[in-house]
């Protein structure tokens, strides 16, 4: 079977389900604390940096640009060229990384400086930038009619990944996290590695089925996330024995293997269609050897011409192709990362604090939990549902995507007063509020960037907007709910119970996320025009 875009598709997702180990820091932080002698603020420090490395893509995005850039003048060998060199460079950072924590919780090399494990913890969780950019902007080109699906459905994946490697530590090495640190070295390394030739940008005319089959892995997204859903309330509700978990990591497996069938399924239909287009390909088969001389100007484009000939009538004629530093010079660069810097921001600052606010609220230590492991479903249905939603509304509705990032602040305003409400059963509401409106906005800002700034540079441009999104959680974090829970904290002694604690934080985080709605507000005015280009271009089509 040939390498087509569908099985540069499936290699992509099966990449992001395995490497964001940066969402199941919680299972190997308290290890990483004792064996280190950390106090809980030094553990604060090297999460920091995790955050900083996961979303501080900028390298990646200016790699990937190189590398799949056509050139001018002297020809790069292609050897060295393509996204698979992104995926190399991430791969070596994963296993670095993670591999050098993991001897230093072991005791098998001396305990390094906090400096040096805050660098080690940012190559672990830097490599997912590179993963991700690779796989995004790679669909993106690949899809462009139906971008904010296929940047849906990597994000998505991405989102599930800390629940799905959480599972399979849970069954393979419980109560072993120093080993579970050896496997995140080992597992997305090597995963990308075997996969990463097979990820690649293919210039081939789109079929009229690409919805469809797009459809497919959305799908199966949402019953993996569905599973994992009930996985996580299951083991929340009931003691699962060793046989239970292994059956139940079995059927995950199998899941996360089916989207395989749909690029089987895409290559019968395309050779269905050809042996339709051209029918005396079977006559050798039938009457022997036949000689069909071609009319003049009959011979089909082949796809790299097909592609040649749209790439900028179908991609790049909606907006200018502009660089990192020529988009910043933009206003709506500015728009774009002040709106994210309010959503994101404040959304990985909730995250962040959840455990924290539940206490406070008189909530269990095993409702706690089940808050934590049920974030990452609401966040993938945030970054799964918008990317696909915004393809409908405007392919059918003709709205335009900042005008959804719009609707997703409003709402994400509402989640924060709902969790700085206190009432009994709120961080339920909020947490599924919230959780949505900041997956989304993960979906949402890398396909608003490659329809404003375009598809050449977008790699680099989107991981630079994504740094609102650490910048925003230390500010909201430390400055903001920190500073208010700690004044609380030392008029009522080591600790702080009741609704006021966290009250005055979560009103001055749904201020901000107004404004951010504000912003974004002004971003869907000023961008009308490009996205009347882009459903012109589509009704065309």
């Amino acid at each position: 079977m040939e390498v087509s875009r569908w099985v540069a598709t499936v290699a992509s997702i099966w990449i992001q389900c395995s490497c964001g180990a940066s969402y199941a820091f919680g299972i190997y932080s308290p290890i990483l604390k004792s064996s280190q002698g950390y106090d809980q603020s030094t553990l604060d420090t090297i999460s920091v940096f995790k955050d900083i490395g996961a979303n501080a893509g900028v390298l990646s995005g200016l790699l990937y640009s190189a590398v799949t850039s056509r050139p001018h003048g002297r020809p790069t060998p292609s050897l060295l060229r393509g996204p698979w060199v992104v995926h190399a460079a991430g791969a070596i950072q994963c296993f670095v990384g993670y591999f050098f924590v993991w001897l230093a919780v072991t005791g098998s090399i001396s305990r390094p400086n906090v400096p040096v494990m805050c660098l080690f913890m940012f190559l672990a969780a830097h490599a997912q930038t590179f993963f991700n950019t690779a796989n995004v902007v790679t669909a993106v080109q690949n899809f462009p009619d139906y971008n904010g699906t296929v940047v849906g459905i990597m994000k998505g994946f991405l989102g599930l990944s800390g629940a799905v490697l959480i599972q399979i530590y849970q069954t393979l090495f419980a109560g072993k996290p120093s080993t579970f640190l050896l496997m995140l070295a080992v597992l997305p390394t090597s995963l990308s590695l075997v996969l990463m030739l097979l990820v690649r940008v293919q210039h081939t005319q789109h079929s009229k089925d690409d919805k469809t089959h797009l459809n497919g892995f959305s799908l199966i997204a949402m019953i993996v996330a569905t599973y994992l859903m009930f996985l996580i309330v299951m083991e929340n509700i009931f003691t699962l024995s060793q046989l239970q978990r292994a059956f139940a990591l079995a059927i995950l497996l199998v899941l996360l293997s089916s989207p395989i069938h749909i690029v089987i399924k895409e290559h019968k239909d395309n050779i269905s269609r050809l042996s339709q287009t051209f029918p005396n390909l079977k006559a050798p088969l039938i009457d022997g050897p036949v000689s069909v001389k071609p009319e003049k100007n009959s011979i089909p484009e082949t796809p790299s011409d097909i592609h040649d000939a749209t790439t900028s009538e179908n991609i790049l004629d909606v907006g200018e192709e502009l660089n990192l530093v020529q988009a910043m010079c933009t206003l709506n660069f500015w728009l774009l990362f002040v709106a994210m810097l309010c959503g994101m921001g404040s959304g990985l600052a909730t995250i962040n604090n959840i455990s924290q606010i539940g206490e406070s609220l008189g909530y269990t230590l095993r409702e706690r939990s089940t808050l934590v492991s049920l974030w990452s479903i609401w966040n993938f249905l945030g970054r799964f549902g918008a990317g696909y939603m915004s393809d409908v509304f405007l392919h059918r509705k003709g709205w335009a995507r900042p005008l959804i990032m719009t609707l997703t602040l409003a709402t994400m305003t509402a989640g924060h007063i709902i969790i700085g409400s206190g009432f009994p059963g709120n961080l339920y509401v909020g947490s599924v509020i919230v959780g949505v409106c900041y997956g989304s906005q993960w979906s949402l800002m890398p396909t608003i960037t490659s329809e404003i700034f375009g598809v050449q540079h977008m790699g680099t441009i989107f991981n630079t907007i994504a740094i609102a999104s650490p910048l925003g959680s230390y500010i909201f974090s430390v400055r903001v709910i920190g500073y208010i829970y700690d004044k609380e904290r030392s008029e009522m002694g080591n600790s702080c119970s009741g609704t006021h604690c966290f009250m005055l934080s979560f009103f001055i985080l749904a201020c901000v996320s107004l404004f951010g709605f504000l912003v974004s507000l002004v971003l869907f005015v000023k961008t009308r025009g490009i996205y009347n280009r882009i459903i012109v271009r589509r009704q065309m089509a």
